[in-house]
């Protein structure tokens, strides 16, 4: 397959599904819908919504149906990185390469923004009962998305993260904030792209485990950009994990065994792909692109 035409079709669908989902300024508070489309809309890899898109056609499904979820799972990842850097958390100022939403719009408003995004993923979910999924299938995607943004999630994750700032790292402080922060949300975007085309059983189980490698793979990657990345290309500052002296892979392992940490799990996540055939070939090429990304 060509992986770079594939992502970017893919991409292409989920920017203008974004942009067709989103509120648009007439239609209510300008300034909070402003800083919600100026978040959400930033150049992103949209990963989360093309594992959902991805995943669903592994299994047989029409990705294109699967729109809703996927943007669904763009917002939440939109609105946790808002929050992520207000000042009362990591106070960044730079995010995608241009200034974070709370120096644009003031932390009232991107706060707000943040949980406008939030409630808007949930009302994505729900339309997809009206494009031809069934409804018991759609209960089950806001059960999987509600369990891993929360508290025992993306959410518990963040809060665990910020226990550990300051403080020397144990390994199981790491994985237990990565399998949480970031591992949650990505297992949770293939599980929903499957469930919503049918999936059930040992093809369920198979996506999973694939879900959960490249979940870990892509925080440890993440870690490690935060060293040896450049941040023009980042569209963020580096150095700041080091500085911050948060729990990360690297602090741990070092840095040579956590990129042979993350090559193992890509290579786990492709193994576990052996039974979906050719259809899993966009899902390996993802694997691939997570270990191998610049940014």
């Amino acid at each position: 397959m060509n992986w770079t035409q594939h992502l970017q079709e893919r991409q292409a669908w989920v920017e203008e599904a974004l942009n067709r989902y989103l509120p648009t300024v007439e239609e209510g508070p300008a300034r909070l819908i402003e800083a919600m489309r100026y978040s959400v809309l930033a150049p992103g890899k949209r990963l989360r919504p093309i594992l959902v898109l991805d995943a669903a056609e592994a299994v047989g499904g029409d990705p294109r149906a699967c729109l809703p979820t996927a943007c669904a799972f763009e917002c939440v990842h939109a609105y946790s990185l808002i929050h992520d850097d207000l000042p009362c958390l990591d106070d960044d100022d730079m995010r995608r390469g241009q200034p974070s939403c709370h120096r644009v719009f003031g932390e009232a408003t991107a706060l707000l923004a943040g949980d406008a995004l939030l409630t808007l993923a949930f009302r994505l979910v729900a339309l997809n009962a009206a494009a031809d999924v069934p409804p018991e299938r759609v209960v089950q995607v806001v059960q999987e998305l509600s369990e891993a943004a929360g508290w025992n999630g993306m959410v518990g994750g963040q809060v665990t993260d910020l226990e550990w700032e300051d403080r020397t790292p144990t390994e199981e402080a790491v994985e237990s904030i990565h399998l949480r922060k970031t591992m949650a949300l990505i297992q949770a975007a293939v599980r929903c792209g499957a469930l919503l085309a049918g999936a059930s059983g040992e093809v369920l189980a198979a996506l999973s485990e694939y879900g959960r490698c490249i979940g870990l793979a892509f925080q440890i990657v993440d870690d490690i950009l935060d060293l040896t990345g450049d941040e023009a290309v980042l569209g963020k500052p580096v150095g700041r994990d080091v500085a911050l002296r948060k729990a990360t892979y690297p602090a741990v392992h070092g840095l040579e065994n956590s990129q042979a940490r993350a090559q193992a799990l890509i290579s786990q996540a492709q193994a576990a792909l052996a039974g979906l055939g050719e259809a899993g070939e966009p899902l390996r090429a993802l694997a691939r692109f997570i270990v191998l990304r610049h940014s």
